[in-house]
């Protein structure tokens, strides 16, 4: 038998362990593919496809993770299978294999890993590449779908970077066999395990860190953020650390001492074993957690930007159109017979219409009172009546207002900013000098943002029909808005009411909502597009990496479970045992992610003044669903083969 028939002949019969990795490596391979398939598409380097700048730094910066990722997967996942076959390495020693043989050998198996994920990734990634082509230029509303290509340097970069990662790794690993002892390497699955201890300051320093952590993300605000990001990275790492190699324990003794619970059918078992699977395995449960809290907050930040972003959109435009024309009854903007006439002939309903007019106010200051002097040279606002102001306010879910009698009340447009108080307005009207009491701020957007009008004030009705007397007709404003239903969609028509107005006036409308959602929702859709893949490689691999631990225990489990059933443990119980032990494992890291992630989603809120709990909870039960998934097919391929070693 040759070297390579016996590396060939040990990866089948370790099949079940290998397969975890072998797919996660395929699915790396074939993400990596994917992506540098796309980065040297020929359109993209001619410039062909103009929309490609958009993405790719994005697909860059995702190259990068997935190979800074896939290497420390790789060394993890082979110092995990070099743990489960110490005692064959040691057979083999005893047997007459030298040290450099059975370096060898393990380079031997890893290369044919690694060839085997490299070939079955590249072919799987050219197979969906132009699925996933298609559905990139939908996103980047491309008329033309992009071509399938398989560029020869996507193929050499993904297969000689992925052999190169896999056999360095592989001399290192290697490397570490020759330092262990026939002996030791023997006994190493009868070693005991020894006492279960935790440091009591340990564990106040795990609770301490993660109360500091979520105390400090519940307040943190815009301007607390630079302050108080880095201390609450720090603080959760080094609090899940501790929790699962301290706290742990400590929760575990507690529940030992509970003799109703513990002794509780199975329980003993259960826990007493449980204890050390989580010692042992702390370091990754430790790395799983904040690898879900990392994904978990990631997509959710993701999804509520889009979402915060899109109420944004209708807070700056409360109409879908609005447009300003200089004379109460000009048209020399747009007719609105023919803007109708467009939106219904594109398959749009108008919900909902408004006209106010209003008197231009030029040249005006602000005198608060016992405060500043503010002036307002460059730009212009408009006055309005009451009645205007309260059929806006109306039509766009604003609380109407009622100004006192010959005064004047300022509505803010910009939200957020700090109101005026009392005081005197002071500006041009029609060319004369004029000055108004004013009461104070209402913080309201009643009107798209057009042109220079930065400001508007409202009259009650009889002081404005004695300020517009002086006003002639054809120099009055006159304010139009638009709602649309289906709004989202009204991009072309638009475009096409754009067009029909004259170049002189377009600074006099605001026809942009449509663009802006557009644009928002290309940019959302294409990172989470791009997103989806690194957090599923991540989340295959956090899984993965808890399957590769339950299988380097897996003989001395069965060994255990072995003598078990000699005292008289059935199936049925060994089933059960298995399954809450396996279940525990993969769950607990998954509710201290949780923990973490809504903790960075209510700090995200705090930041962008909103709540979006349902939206949080939406991307949390998808990343549970995945995870209960995973979580079937690795118990029941574990609890097979426990099930065939233990009653053998």
């Amino acid at each position: 038998m040759t070297f390579r028939s016996l590396a060939l002949s040990n990866i089948r019969g370790s099949w079940r362990s290998y397969s975890a990795f072998f797919l996660s490596s395929v699915f790396s391979v074939m993400i990596f593919y994917i992506y540098a398939a796309f980065l040297e598409h020929p359109d993209v380097l001619s410039g062909h496809i103009v929309a490609a700048s958009k993405v790719r730094q994005g697909m860059v910066f995702c190259e990068y993770i997935i190979v800074i990722f896939s290497f420390l997967f790789v060394l993890y996942s082979n110092s995990a299978f070099l743990k489960t076959r110490q005692q064959e390495f040691g057979l083999f020693s005893l047997f007459g294999m030298t040290k450099a043989q059975l370096r060898k050998l393990v380079i031997y198996e890893n290369a044919a890993i690694a060839l085997l994920a490299i070939l079955v990734g590249i072919g799987l990634g050219m197979l969906f590449s132009k699925l996933f082509f298609m559905a990139l230029g939908v996103l980047l509303g491309m008329e033309e779908t992009i071509a399938f290509a398989a560029p020869l340097k996507a193929i050499v970069m993904t297969g000689g970077g992925f052999f190169a990662l896999f056999m360095l790794i592989s001399v290192w690993t290697a490397l570490r066999i020759g330092r262990s002892e026939i002996v030791d390497l023997l006994g190493a699955a009868r070693r005991p395990k020894g006492q279960l201890a935790f440091s009591p300051w340990l564990v106040a320093l795990s609770v301490a860190c993660l109360a500091a952590a979520y105390g400090m993300a519940f307040v943190m605000n815009a301007g607390t953020f630079v302050l108080l990001a880095l201390p609450i990275l720090i603080t959760v790492v080094i609090g899940t650390y501790f929790l699962f190699t301290q706290l742990s324990i400590l929760l575990l003794r507690f529940i030992q001492k509970r003799a109703a619970l513990y002794y509780k059918r199975t329980n003993m078992i259960v826990y007493a074993q449980l204890g050390y699977k989580i010692k042992d395995n702390a370091r990754i449960l430790f790395t799983v957690s904040i690898l879900s809290a990392v994904i978990m907050t990631a997509l959710g930040t993701v999804y509520i930007f889009q979402l915060s972003g899109k109420e944004g959109i209708l807070q700056n435009s409360p109409f879908t159109l609005a447009y300003l024309e200089k004379g109460a009854n000009a048209h020399e903007v747009i007719d609105p017979d023919k803007l109708k006439s467009i939106v219904k002939k594109d398959g749009f309903e108008i919900d909902k219409e408004v006209k106010a007019t209003g008197i231009q106010l030029d040249k005006f200051s602000i005198q608060e009172t016992g405060g500043r002097l503010r002036e307002y040279k460059e730009v212009s606002s408009i006055v309005i009546s009451a009645t205007d102001y309260n059929k806006l306010a109306e039509a766009t879910g604003q609380p109407s207002i009622q100004p006192e009698s010959g005064k004047l009340t300022l509505v803010q447009q910009v939200s957020g900013g700090r109101g005026i108080g009392a005081g005197v307005v002071k500006g041009d009207v029609n060319g004369e000098g004029r000055e108004f009491p004013l009461t104070g701020t209402v913080n309201a957007k009643v009107m798209n943002w057009i042109g220079s009008y930065y400001l508007l004030f409202v009259a009650d009705d009889f002081s404005y029909v004695q300020l517009s007397s002086s006003v002639p007709e054809e120099k009055r404003l006159a304010l139009y808005g638009y709602e649309l239903d289906d709004w989202e969609k009204a991009a072309g028509t638009a475009a096409k009411l754009r067009e029909l107005v004259p170049p002189a006036q377009r600074e006099q409308i605001h026809f942009d909502r449509p663009d802006h959602y557009g644009e928002l929702m290309e940019t959302v859709s294409l990172t989470l597009f791009i997103g989806m893949f690194i957090s599923l490689l991540f989340f295959i691999a956090s899984g993965s990496m808890i399957y590769f631990k339950l299988f380097t225990e897996l003989q001395e489990d069965q060994a255990q479970f072995r003598a078990l059933t000699r005292i008289g443990m059935t199936k049925g119980e060994i089933r059960r045992i298995v399954f809450t032990q396996v279940g525990i494992v993969f769950f607990v890291p998954v509710v201290v992610g949780i923990a973490h992630a809504l903790f960075a989603m209510k700090a995200l809120d705090n930041l962008l003044e909103s709540s979006n709990w349902i939206y949080s909870f939406v991307v949390i039960g998808i990343f549970i669903a995945m995870q209960t998934l995973y979580f079937l097919v690795a118990s029941r391929s574990y609890l097979n083969s426990m099930l065939r070693g233990a009653t053998a």
